[in-house]
This record gives structure tokens, C-alpha cells and sequence, in this order.
């Protein structure tokens, strides 16, 4: 078992160090590299299970410590099947993203084309635009009613106040013309008075004359 397990642990070191290699690697030396990584986490995955069985043939004693290291050996083989598949990942995302972009530039566009695939659905976004713009405009539009009734309205205030201020001046003519008009009757009742008064006494003395020349 202990040859089993230190030939494991190299290998597994021996594969981070491909790890780091394909890292910098090109992309002609890549594969090669992808390909080796794969058949040591195999190796190391099958000596992991020869490991296990290995550990229950040991004495109880050494049985805790030698489950201990496998498992660690596990962990670590985890690790490097982790990495793979991330760097396999990005491959596949990379090689994907160069395919794309070889199709995108080598597509010939027309001003009116019909492929399905290139055209752009902005009619929603032309939909919203034109709403918020209607809005803008229906909110000016308010303002601008709310202005002109405000204006309105400090006419009416204005006309108004002359209106109330001319009715003010009329009642004021009104009145003194009628205390002017009363004023005149009682002096044409007076001066009535007064003209019959001068009468009589012009009849009396008159008649006071004729009777004493008489």
C-alpha cells in the first residue's frame, strides 16, 4: 500500500505540474497537454480505488491514518477534475466565441435583409420611447392649460377690482347728485314761500294806499 500511495501522490504533483504547463502552453502543444492531464486523474482515480480496498486490509491501529491519506489523496484527485473541466469549459466557451465571430465577420449584410437572424427588435423599446415622450408632452401640455387659467383668472381678479371700484365711484356721484337735488327743491320751496310772502305784503300795501288816499 505505501508504494501504491507515495506513486499517487507523485503522479498527482506530477499532474498540477502539467496543470501550470498547460497553462502556458500554445494552442498546438494545448491538446497534448489536455490529453495527459486526463489519463493521470484516470491513473490516480483507479490507485485511489485500490487505496480503499488496501486501507481494510490494514491493521486497525494503522487503518484511521492510512483511510486518512487516501482520502486526501481523493480530495486532491477532485481538485484536479475540477480544474480540467473548468479549463475544458473555457475552451469550449473560447472556441465558440471564434466561431461566432468568424460567422459574424464573414456575413455580408444587406440594408433590407431578411435573415431572421439579424434583425433587431427595437419595436418595443420605440414603443416605450414614444410613451414617455407623449407623456412629456401631455405634462407640458397641462402646465401650460394650468398657466393659462392662472392668468385668466388674475384678469378677472383685475377687471373685477375696476368694476367694484367704478361701482364705488357711481354710488359716490349717486349720492352727492341726490343730496344736490334735495338741496335745490328746498331752495325752490323757499324761494316759493318767499314769492308769496312778497305778494301778500306788496296786496297788502296796496291796498293799505288806496284806502288811505281814499
Amino acid at each position: 500500500m505505501e508504494a501504491l500511495y507515495h506513486q499517487t501522490n507523485i503522479l498527482i504533483q506530477e499532474t498540477q505540474a502539467c496543470f501550470e504547463r498547460l497553462n502556458k502552453a500554445g494552442t498546438s502543444n494545448a491538446d497534448a497537454l489536455e490529453n495527459e492531464i486526463q489519463e493521470r486523474i484516470s491513473t490516480v482515480t483507479k490507485n485511489c480505488e485500490r487505496l480503499d480496498q488496501y486501507v481494510y486490509k490494514e491493521p486497525v491501529a494503522r487503518r484511521q491514518s492510512a483511510k486518512t491519506r487516501v482520502d486526501q489523496l481523493k480530495y486532491d484527485n477532485h481538485h484536479l477534475q475540477a480544474a480540467l473541466r473548468m479549463y475544458q469549459h473555457r475552451q469550449a466557451q473560447y472556441r465558440r466565441e471564434e466561431t461566432e465571430r468568424e460567422e459574424l465577420l464573414s456575413r455580408r449584410f444587406t440594408h433590407n435583409s431578411a435573415d431572421a437572424e439579424t434583425v433587431i427588435f427595437i419595436d418595443h423599446s420605440i414603443q416605450h420611447h414614444s410613451a414617455l415622450n407623449n407623456a412629456n408632452r401631455g405634462v407640458d401640455d397641462m402646465l401650460r392649460s394650468g398657466a393659462g387659467i392662472l392668468e385668466s383668472l388674475r384678469d378677472q381678479r383685475d377687471t373685477l377690482k375696476n368694476a367694484r371700484r367704478r361701482i364705488i365711484d357711481i354710488a359716490n356721484t349717486l349720492g352727492l347728485s341726490n343730496t344736490t337735488m334735495r338741496l335745490i327743491e328746498k331752495r325752490a320751496r323757499e324761494d316759493k314761500f318767499v314769492l308769496l310772502g312778497g305778494i301778500f305784503v306788496t296786496l297788502v300795501v296796496i291796498l293799505l294806499v288806496i284806502i288811505y288816499l281814499t
